[in-house]
């Protein structure tokens, strides 16, 4: 693992306001991990684990995406840059500003793997977001850093397929073990961001399964696993995870795509 290469020596900043936010973003960047990379002559592609996040505000996302455009002819660069709660939706911004998706992959880099073909799915479909369907709400950021507890993550978006138009709203839960293993990802179905700020208030039933599609062949030992799936933060050791409008306030304020 290595630390990012912004590929930008020899270039300046393309105005004072970028530079001061360059440095803003980049003040951290000896605490992040470059998970993957790509570049071109003209734009540069990062998908960075910044591991100083678990200082910062209670559910921050340790996620960054950044894309660094060069101009060639001026000698100058600008950037952008996102922090999101996990790997695909981070790609998805990222491809979603030209980075080919094969380019963006996370490969060779220690660290937890899928523990099923459900939890792949439902990343690929994040990672995707085919014709813009998914509209990110609002997420947290649970890791107590400690081999006693594991990691969660929470994302909550707004599916605007048709078949999705009864409970539109779906909250994927990314679960790594303590041991840092293997992690799993479910998806939940709600008719509202306030059932779903509930259900994760309270944990005392199943996460609602989300309805497989219209016409589509349903993987029946994935939608058993769904709807066994109970989480583990109902553990007495575990720290009540804040609900999304408790923490955030109102959740359709900080709408936005995953792009």
């Amino acid at each position: 693992m290595t630390g990012p290469d912004y590929q930008i020596d020899g270039f300046v900043p393309a105005s004072a306001l970028v530079e001061e936010d360059f440095h803003a973003a980049t003040l951290s960047a000896d605490m992040h991990t470059e998970l993957a990379s790509h570049h071109t002559k003209g734009n540069t592609f990062l998908l960075l684990y910044d591991s100083a996040a678990v200082w910062d505000v209670p559910g921050t996302a340790e996620y960054v995406g950044m894309r660094v455009q060069r101009d060639l002819f001026e000698g100058t660069f600008a950037f952008e840059h996102v922090r999101q709660p996990t790997v695909p939706i981070t790609q998805n911004w990222l491809i979603s500003r030209g980075c080919p998706p094969d380019a963006i992959e996370v490969s060779a880099v220690p660290g937890p793997s899928p523990a099923d073909g459900l939890t792949s799915r439902l990343e690929h479909m994040l990672r995707a977001n085919p014709d813009g369907r998914y509209t990110l709400l609002d997420h947290h950021t649970h890791n107590p850093c400690s081999f006693n507890e594991g990691i969660e993550v929470s994302a909550l978006v707004h599916d605007g397929h048709p078949d999705s138009a009864e409970r539109p709203y779906r909250l994927f839960l990314e679960e790594t073990t303590p041991s840092l293993a293997t992690y799993t990802v479910r998806e939940g179905a709600f008719n509202s961001a306030e059932a779903a700020d509930a259900w994760l208030q309270d944990r005392v039933t199943p996460l609602p399964t989300a309805p497989a599609p219209t016409g589509s062949t349903v993987d029946r030992r994935a939608a058993a696993a769904l709807i066994r799936t109970t989480t583990s933060a109902t553990a007495g050791t575990q720290l009540p995870l804040p609900g999304f409008a408790a923490a955030h306030g109102t959740v359709h304020a900080r709408s936005r795509g995953l792009s």
